[in-house]
This record gives C-alpha cells, sequence and structure tokens, in this order.
C-alpha cells in the first residue's frame, strides 16, 4: 500500500483590507496603516451634531488651515495603539524602577534648601500646566480630522495626564507622603505673580476654536520651550548644585519630549509645505504664542535660572524650526 502526498496552494484574493487597498494598493499593509489611514467616517451621517449643526461630525472646516488629504500626515514613530503601549510601558516600567530606586535610599533627604524650593516653585506648579495640555490635545482628538492626525494628540494627551501624576510624586516624596508642597504648588499656580502668564497662557489655550492653532500653541510653541527650561535647564542648574539625584526623576519627561517632538515636526512640515497660505497662517501662530509664551516664562527663568538660560532655550527654539521651514519669534 502506497500513500501519496499532494499539496495545494491557495491563493489569496487580496491582500489587505479594502481601505489600505485603496490607498497603498493590493499589497500586504503594516500594521500602522492598517490602524491609521481612512478610517474615520466622512458619509452618511444620520445627523449633524445639535451642538454645532453647521459642521459634520467629522469635519476638516474646523480649521482654517487647508490639507487636499490629511492622511498625508503620518506619525514618524509609527505608533498605533498597540505601538504605542508597549513603547510607554517600557519607558514606565524604567521610570518606576527609577522612582522606586530613590524612595528606598531616600535620595531626596540630602537635597539643600535652596534646591527644594527652586522644585517646589518651578517644578510642581507645573502640573496644572500638564493637566491643561491634556484637556487641549483631548479637544484636538475630538476637532481634529483624520485617524492619523487625531491618533496622535489622543497619545499626547495620555502623556500628558501621565506626566502630571510623576509631577505629583515628586511633590509627595519631597514631603514625605504629605500633601502641604503640593498645595502650596497649587497657591502659587493661582496667586503667585510669577505663575499668572504661564496660567493665563493655559487658559487661553482652552478656549482657542481652531484645532490647529491650538496645537501650534500648545505641541508646538508652549512645549517647545517650557520643556528645555524646565526639565533640561532646571535639570542642569540642580545637578551643578549637588541635586543630580533629581535627575532620575525627571527622565522620563526628557525622553518623552524628544519623542514627541518627532511627530510634532513631522506634523507641522507636511501642514506647512501643502501651500503657502498654510505656511503664512501657521508662522502667524507661530509668532503670536511665541511671544506670548517666552512672557509667561521670563518671570519663572528669573526665579532661579536666569535669564541667559531662556536666552539659549529660545535660540534652539529657533534653530529647530528653521529645519522645519519657520523663523522664531524674536524675544
Amino acid at each position: 500500500m502506497s500513500v501519496e502526498i499532494k499539496t495545494t496552494t491557495v491563493e489569496t484574493i487580496r491582500n489587505t483590507f479594502s481601505h489600505t487597498r485603496r490607498r497603498f494598493g493590493d499589497k500586504v499593509a503594516s500594521r500602522y496603516q492598517e490602524a491609521s489611514f481612512d478610517l474615520e467616517s466622512a458619509t452618511n451621517f444620520h445627523y449633524r451634531p445639535l451642538w454645532q449643526p453647521d459642521k459634520l461630525l467629522n469635519d476638516a472646516t474646523r480649521t482654517d488651515v487647508v490639507m487636499a488629504d490629511w492622511y498625508a500626515v503620518s506619525d514618524p514613530r509609527q505608533y498605533y495603539y498597540g505601538a504605542y503601549v508597549q513603547a510607554r510601558a517600557k519607558m514606565q516600567e524604567n521610570a518606576e524602577h527609577d522612582y522606586a530606586f530613590c524612595e528606598k535610599r531616600d535620595m531626596l533627604a540630602s537635597l539643600s534648601p535652596e534646591n527644594i524650593r527652586l522644585i517646589s516653585t518651578l517644578l510642581l506648579p507645573l502640573r496644572h500646566a500638564e493637566l491643561g495640555a491634556n484637556m487641549n490635545n483631548s479637544n484636538i482628538a475630538a476637532d481634529g480630522f483624520g485617524t492619523s492626525v487625531t491618533q496622535m494628540h489622543m497619545f499626547q494627551a495620555m502623556d500628558r495626564l501621565g506626566i502630571a501624576q510623576y509631577l505629583s510624586r515628586i511633590g509627595l516624596m519631597l514631603d514625605d507622603g504629605d500633601v502641604q508642597l503640593l498645595a502650596q504648588a497649587k497657591q502659587l499656580w493661582l496667586n503667585d505673580s510669577a505663575w499668572q502668564g504661564m496660567r493665563r497662557y493655559v487658559e487661553d489655550t482652552l478656549v482657542i476654536r481652531d484645532w490647529f492653532e491650538l496645537t501650534v500653541a500648545q505641541n508646538v510653541v508652549s512645549d517647545g520651550l517650557v520643556y528645555p527650561l524646565m526639565f533640561h535647564k532646571l535639570d542642569e542648574h540642580l545637578s551643578a548644585n549637588g541635586a543630580g539625584q533629581v535627575g532620575m526623576l525627571t527622565e522620563f519627561m526628557r525622553l518623552w519630549f524628544a519623542d514627541s517632538q518627532r511627530w510634532v515636526d513631522a506634523l507641522l512640515k507636511t501642514v506647512i509645505n501643502e501651500s503657502p497660505e498654510n505656511k503664512a497662517m501657521v508662522q502667524g501662530w507661530v509668532d503670536r504664542w511665541s511671544q506670548r509664551s517666552l512672557e509667561a516664562l521670563a518671570p519663572l527663568a528669573a526665579k532661579g535660572l536666569g535669564v541667559a538660560a531662556l536666552e539659549a532655550v529660545q535660540a534652539d527654539f529657533t534653530a529647530r524650526l528653521k529645519k522645519i521651514g519657520l523663523t522664531g519669534a524674536a524675544a
């Protein structure tokens, strides 16, 4: 008796889903492409939003920026939900190790009163600004157009919530688990004259209706100036004055900022290269909000970092804008 084994080859009818086939052709798509392109509903709505009847649920006219195709914007990090969660889980694991290391060895107990003052007055109140950034990016995710655009802002919103929580933990560690320093930081945010420019900046951005202007004001300008000043220059100052261990607790913020700049710059570059009108509009927003942000940061820099630190941050920000194709605002 003989057994004959035959093999059969099954040819696939299609190599990918319809929405990726229409955009990229009938070839195997990446997970990022499958989860990011042409997913947002654009037709066959049953009704217009009752709170905004002049718009569709997903409407590209919620910004004055005009793009032939908003899906021309893509994330250079290739983050869809799964990839984003994995990347942040790794970052969080490293951050938790650093926080546990500092807590176990009580490394903040040796900080001088001056260093504690700097952290309490310059770092802890920022948690309120981070919550504002969370709200702003959530708003952009709601009003923006195109999944490849809105998902980046939703990831950004969740990141800002996490950073606010890390700043709160620094306050708790400094205060041996008490909330007195955090309460004082809130009062600084509400009443201290040095913080009122930043507070007004945050509150004014909360009511910006054009979502692309909002991403310029928040993710380009404010973050582009605040993070280098408060997490780089302040860390350098603390390290030079015997408080280098604090850098372990803010390393997440520095790594996160370097990561977030990649998609922010890619978004901006794609939009301004679409048309001269887009570029002129975005440049106007950059000029306006850069001026306001620099004015808001000046009294904070004067509290311990000095004018030179803010000038260095401004110079780096201007150089970053130049690489994108924009110019920086004068101080």
